[in-house]
């Protein structure tokens, strides 16, 4: 289908413009024009996640190769070129199913300033669709790095009373790799005298060059996912980012660093992975088991959900650089399954946020006693969480630690910890905030989920548990893809 990946990606742009049409037309303060901004932003992001899951449909599993190809000549070297294999595929369909999940969840919660809200949010889909689909590497540093521009404004503009420190930090740490990785983008065009990232694939850099190439990149990667120790920057984003913000922020943009090391590091770079994998499964077990620790011992809801973030991505890069078929098609599950139940674990710290404008875990207690519905769904994104068997949580961790664990046992070892710790901290905090008594006289008249928040959530449920007992739908799509990558960076290291 020839254009079906510029159309998903520039789509929620069409809803930009009638916002901003609509915005030149009535007064942005409104009600009327702020309610049809949110039914705009809706019905684009509804639209956009439909031509997404066209896309999946229309795709070829059984080939490597890059699909629904769009060539054009740019200037120079340079050309607009976009595909998608079955390691992209499915990253375009996650960013298009928790868009209008934010736009449903921030519409009571956003009141100021609501059209640029709606704007920076679809401007930011189209960003990072862009990224997952860019096969020319100024295309995708343009996608990458302009993504920073409206989640910091997000940040910086609807966050919490710490903003703009948050907003900062997230910005010029990120800023910083990126930096680097365009100084390395600028010598691989000059070396090989191509933009294109199907070509660079098949290209074999010096291996002097692949080792300063691949720390560029990862600079910029690790910074993105984020690994440890370079996270510092994500629960401070977190806990000042809106709710809508933060699922974002952990659904989408960390699994853009995770994408940038299959799509870069692994093929471009293989001696350079090789010689470096020791140090990035280092990283990934002391992300594991350090960020668990830290997050047991915090008070806010948000923190400790951004600390089990960094956890979790540690399974994403120690599967990613075991450089089998296992550890990459695990990686890319944990990506996808990350997406979905960190994206709802924020939705679920923003229901009693936007009821009682807290999110410290000792002002809550007892919520069963009025919550029961919500005790329920929060209890499953819990138990995904940690991996529980039946939800897809289990299968990204269980398939990238057997990766890991063909390549280093003791990696393997040390990173099963993690779980342990998982449970430990996700189920205490469970406990802390649901169960015991109601003492807490502000919760007595704390409300249960409402329709609209039961329509958010109920596609979330059917998700975890759909990708937890039925994987092959991600992995039927991924195999092709993965199996190729595996062979040639085998190939290349002399494995």
């Amino acid at each position: 289908m020839t254009g079906i990946l510029s159309l998903t990606t520039f789509a929620p742009l069409i809803g930009v413009a009638a916002i901003l049409f609509l915005r030149a037309l009535r007064p942005s303060d409104d009600p009327k024009a702020v309610n049809a901004v949110k039914w705009i932003a809706l019905v684009t992001t509804l639209a956009t996640l439909a031509l997404s899951l066209i896309l999946v449909a229309e795709f070829d599993p059984k080939t490597s190769g890059f699909q629904f190809v769009e060539d054009y000549a740019w200037f120079s070297v340079l050309h607009y070129r976009m595909g998608v294999d079955g390691i992209s595929v499915l990253f375009v369909p996650l960013t298009a199913f928790l868009m209008p999940l934010c736009i449903a969840a921030s519409w009571t919660s956003i009141t100021k300033r609501v059209p640029e809200y709606m704007v920076a949010f679809l401007i930011l889909e189209t960003l990072v669709i862009g990224v997952f689909c860019a096969l020319d590497l100024v295309l995708f540093y343009l996608f990458f790095e302009f993504g920073l521009v409206p989640m910091f404004l997000i940040i910086g503009i609807w966050g919490g009373k710490n903003r703009i420190y948050a907003a900062y930090k997230f910005f010029l740490y990120t800023l910083l790799g990126s930096v680097l990785m365009l100084a390395a983008i600028l010598v691989m065009i000059g070396v090989s005298g191509t933009a294109s990232i199907p070509e660079l694939m098949n290209y074999k850099f010096d291996q002097n060059l692949q080792t300063w190439l691949w720390l560029a990149f990862f600079a910029s990667f690790a910074v993105k996912m984020p690994m440890w120790p370079v996270h510092t920057w994500l629960p401070d984003a977190h806990v000042e980012a809106p709710t809508a913000g933060s699922v974002i922020l952990a659904g989408i943009l960390l699994k853009m660093g995770g994408y940038g090391f299959l799509r870069f590091s692994l093929p471009m770079f293989p001696q350079a992975s090789d010689l470096f994998t020791p140090l990035v499964f280092a990283l990934s077990v002391i992300a594991v088991v350090y960020t668990s620790l830290v997050a047991f011992r915090q008070t806010d809801i948000k923190k400790l959900i951004a600390y089990s973030s960094v956890a979790h991505m540690g399974f994403v890069t120690m599967g990613i650089f075991a450089g089998n078929e296992v550890g990459v098609q695990g990686a890319i599950f944990q990506m996808l399954s990350h997406g979905v139940i960190s994206g709802a674990l924020f939705l679920c710290v923003g229901v009693v946020y936007d009821r009682m404008h807290t999110r410290e875990i000792s002002f809550y207690g007892g919520l069963v006693n009025r919550m029961p519905w919500y005790a329920a769904t929060f209890m499953l994104f819990t138990m995904g969480n940690v991996g529980l068997p039946g939800t897809s949580g289990f299968v990204g961790e269980i398939t990238t630690m057997t990766g890991a664990y063909h390549v280093s046992t003791w990696t393997a070892l040390v990173a099963a910890s993690g779980v342990i710790f998982s449970a430990v901290y996700a189920l205490t905090l469970y406990r802390r905030v649901v169960f015991g008594e109601l003492t807490n006289p502000a919760l007595a008249n704390i409300s249960d989920l409402d329709w609209r928040e039961v329509a958010i959530f109920a596609p979330l449920i059917v998700m975890t548990l759909y990708l937890g007992i039925y994987p092959a739908a991600v992995f039927d799509l991924t195999q092709a893809s993965v199996d190729n990558l595996a062979a040639v960076y085998r190939a290349a290291i002399g494995g």
